[in-house]
């Protein structure tokens, strides 16, 4: 998403908001690693991540468990990495016969092709995109959500003392975690949506966020029915078989992980940094695999 940096330097802090917790990270400016990790629980109904109204409910909580799990890893920056809920922000995977090469024109393309599958004003909506060409075409990963939405965020770390010099949506974060050479599948589940992504040769194919109408108690089965349709159209797309298939957020591995294997053969692992007993502080609890987003955004 946004860049608000002046300076091209990535921030050594990240900080993901998910609809139960706030989790923060700092990484290491001379090795590729997380130097400390950390959680603060936030009360049911604090936020309700969506594209339209306010997602934050009690800013107080969530200002001060931003303010409390950044300040015990900041080590004196107050410029971060935002990782925001999928709900609140849209990716899409676009394609062009061709851009214009002035950014300023090129975005006005990306923005009209985006009002045909959007329900707010993309004019005023806050947008961040990459494009790259393939073959005889220009293949564009577009994130984009409400301005509104994403300055009631971006006030929130204001208020904490910190600076969000990049965002981005959980999803694309944890990303920065996959290798994604041989066909590769991500699933991510929150309590309010379920994101599948999909990639091959380093290269993003398939992007879907759906809603999670069962929140935190979402069976095995449920995910199975939502991740197999988006398993068969890429591989009858791409011709390509997935071979890896990667969890995180509030998935059960251990139910998940033999049901899919089983329809479809491939390994299923959780997606995680590995963090040592030193790494991470004393705070909240939680599965390894919601460390994905902060460590993607700071690794990838």
């Amino acid at each position: 998403m946004a860049r608000n940096k002046q300076s091209g330097a990535r921030p050594s802090l990240a900080c993901e908001i998910t609809p139960s917790r706030v989790i923060s990270a700092r990484a290491s400016r001379k090795a590729q690693q997380l130097e400390m990790i950390t959680s603060r629980r936030l009360a049911e109904g604090t936020l309700k991540p969506a594209m339209s109204g306010s997602n934050i409910v009690d800013t107080t909580a969530l200002v001060n468990a931003i303010s409390s799990a950044l300040g015990a890893v900041g080590g004196g920056s107050h410029d971060v990495i935002a990782v925001l809920p999928d709900a609140a922000i849209r990716v899409l995977l676009l394609e062009f016969e061709t851009l214009p090469a002035k950014p300023l024109e090129a975005e006005g393309v990306v923005r009209f092709r985006l009002k045909k599958a959007l329900p707010f004003d993309v004019e005023q909506a806050a947008l961040s995109y990459q494009a790259r060409r393939a073959d005889k075409s220009v293949q564009v990963v577009a994130a984009i959500s409400p301005k509104e939405v994403m300055q009631e965020y971006e006030a929130a770390f204001r208020s904490a003392g910190y600076s969000a010099g990049v965002v981005l949506p959980s999803s694309l974060a944890a990303l920065g975690l996959v290798e994604g050479q041989a066909p590769t599948l991500m699933l991510k589940v929150d309590p309010h949506s379920v994101t599948v992504a999909a990639a091959q040769h380093q290269e993003l194919r398939l992007m879907r966020t759906l809603d999670n109408p069962h929140g935190e108690e979402v069976s095995a089965s449920e995910l199975a029915e939502v991740v197999l349709p988006s398993i068969m159209f890429f591989e009858d797309t791409f011709g390509a078989k997935i071979e890896r298939i990667l969890v995180s957020g509030a998935a059960s591995i251990q139910e998940l992980g033999p049901m899919l294997h089983e329809h479809i053969g491939a390994r299923v692992e959780e997606l995680a940094p590995v963090v040592s007993s030193g790494q991470m502080l004393s705070g909240d609890s939680f599965p390894p695999s919601m460390m994905a987003g902060v460590a993607g955004a700071l690794l990838g």
